[in-house]
């Protein structure tokens, strides 16, 4: 992964220089992300990696997607959805070389637990990113689930939905913790993994509920639909 991100990073930086005079939403980029991500998933022959409700997925339309997190590996099968979006993540990652140069690149948001001001200048950012068409995609949990049982979802996925006026798109992954636990480095080499992409969520059959509320309503959809496929 170090050594084939050096030469990642640098076709990425080739196609940002390339596509910046008309790529304002970084689309191109972040599908060669996507590619990029699941490479390391594609050279594990043994990893079987299904998805469902592709379909549904419109290129033409933006939405907060939602997604359960087990494992580390969740962040490989959601770019191996080929889908262009944006990640909130910890400033500190941003640092890291080339991985972390590519997130600038891409335009992801850093923010800093526990500032108030960074949470805050993280909100705007995103929704300067809803209003410019693109998609941003959330883990409402927060952190990964030790136990595989699902957390339950915080609100600020659904505080930018409900005031941007945006569609929610429900992910659900399954078979990662089986593969890369939390807090494990032992990974399991013959395994299934999968990604269901379930109906979008109208913001419009949230638009009476508190954000607490939308949360809880799509984590109850969540508890329906995981291990159903």
């Amino acid at each position: 992964m170090a050594v084939s991100s050096v030469l990642f990073f640098f076709v990425a930086l080739a196609i940002r220089i390339l596509t910046f005079p008309f790529d304002k939403k970084l689309i191109a980029l972040n599908l060669f992300s996507s590619f990029w991500a699941s490479c390391y998933l594609w050279c594990v022959p043994t990893w079987s990696v299904q998805k469902y409700g592709m379909e549904k997925v419109s290129l033409k339309k933006n939405y907060i997607v939602v997604s359960n997190h087990q494992s580390q590996l969740d962040i490989f099968l959601a770019f191996n959805l080929f889908i262009p979006f944006r990640w909130i993540s910890k400033k500190a990652v941003f640092q890291i070389p080339f991985i972390g140069w590519n997130m600038v690149l891409n335009k992801y948001v850093g923010i800093k637990r526990g500032d108030k001001e960074s949470i805050k200048k993280m909100m705007l950012q995103c929704e300067s990113i809803l209003e410019q068409g693109c998609s941003l995609f959330f883990f409402p949990e927060g952190t990964r689930s030790r136990t595989g049982e699902l957390r339950a979802f915080k609100p600020g996925a659904f505080i930018l939905a409900k005031k941007m006026k945006i569609n929610i798109l429900p992910v659900i992954m399954e078979g990662t913790r089986d593969v890369l636990s939390k807090n494990s480095a032992k990974l399991s080499w013959v395994k299934k993994m999968s990604v269901r992409v379930l109906d979008e969520i109208s913001y419009k059959e949230f638009d009476d509920k508190s954000p607490q509320e939308a949360a809880d309503m799509v984590h109850d959809l969540f508890i329906e639909n995981i291990g159903k496929h």
